[in-house]
């Protein structure tokens, strides 16, 4: 029996208001996907109300409020129990300038892993090729190993269009072995994330050797020139192709969390398909860019122009996943 009726309703309230403002969001936002820990908070903040509502019907006063929370555990009911998104037409714009990047930065922890591994690789692979350039041959695969002046000197000095009639053909090799890379990198978080972070780390070391190659032969504009317009993209495409299996591994190992595997699983299924179909859209866009502009170089392409070209793409890319489908207000899950 409550004895304080005045004092439970003010010390309840906050849950009920956190509740209510959680439904309308989920309400307004039919495609939102939510990840393991605003899942329980949710369910908690649901099991509470129906407590609250339990002990409130055993007294004949505050009829308003008992009213109130009956719709209002209703309503957490009917959210928790409805499948999401069967009832609603898929919208590709809205998925795209809003789920996607919503999704991404709800898993922003595992991205920036992703990226601290990856520079960690870069840092060891290009202090390992300036301390030992014999490494180089353990530490590039074979197309690259050739010396950067020549390769320079070659691509500058050319006179046919090596990629005329190709660059179809090209583009879509590029884009079907990154995304191979991708989904392999994302399939490796089934191992509790390790593969995915070795993979991680040999990219990073591959990366961080070709540019000091590139450097120490003072062919930086031509390496970055080459690199920064689909690299932009291809990179962070990579990286959050990992996210999404840091994810995976993260709902594997359970972190202590109650729920059972198959519903942490289910919990976080749309937020990995959304991830990895953003990163294939991603990858489809640089192995364009690649084949129709990466491989062309001074003087069919000035390297300023290129590179100018790589910054917008990098700079629209990081205001896109950072900004894009952001709410404002009271709504918003924290």
């Amino acid at each position: 029996m409550i004895i304080d009726l005045p004092g439970f309703i003010q010390r309840e309230k906050k849950y009920w208001d956190e509740l209510e403002n959680r439904l309308q969001y989920l309400e307004e936002e039919p495609f939102a996907a939510l990840d393991l820990q605003q899942v329980e908070r949710f369910h908690y903040l649901y099991e509470r109300a129906s407590a609250d509502l339990g002990r409130l019907g055993t007294l004949a006063s505050e009829p308003e409020t008992q009213r109130y929370l009956e719709a209002l555990v209703a309503r957490a009911y009917g959210e928790i129990h409805e499948i999401r998104g069967n009832s609603h037409r898929f919208h590709p714009l809205e998925w795209l300038f809003k789920i996607f990047p919503q999704t991404f930065r709800r898993h922003i922890a595992a991205f920036w892993l992703t990226v601290a591994i990856t520079l960690l690789g870069c840092a060891f692979g290009g202090l390992a090729l300036a301390l030992d350039p014999e490494a180089k041959a353990v530490l590039m695969p074979p197309q690259l190993l050739q010396s950067p002046q020549v390769r320079v000197k070659e691509e500058e000095s050319a006179v046919h269009d090596r990629l005329a009639g190709v660059k179809g053909a090209f583009s879509a090799f590029l884009m079907s072995h990154n995304i191979q890379v991708s989904i392999e990198a994302f399939a490796l978080g089934a191992t509790w994330g390790i593969g995915t972070l070795v993979i991680l780390f040999q990219n990073g070391l591959m990366l961080g050797a070709v540019v000091v190659d590139y450097v120490l032969a003072h062919e930086t504009p031509f390496l970055v020139g080459w690199l920064l317009p689909h690299g932009s993209f291809e990179i962070p495409a990579i990286l959050i192709a990992s996210q999404a299996g840091l994810v995976l591994a993260g709902a594997l190992i359970g972190w202590r969390k109650p729920l059972s595997l198959r519903d942490r699983l289910q919990a976080i299924l749309v937020d990995l398909v959304t991830l990895l179909a953003g990163a294939a859209l991603m990858l489809v866009w640089a192995g364009f860019v690649e084949s129709f502009l990466s491989q062309y170089h001074e003087p069919a392409l000035p390297y300023p122009l290129k590179i100018a070209f790589g910054c917008v793409e990098l700079v629209l890319l990081i205001c896109f996943l950072g900004f894009s489908g952001r709410r404002e207000g009271k709504n918003q899950f924290p």
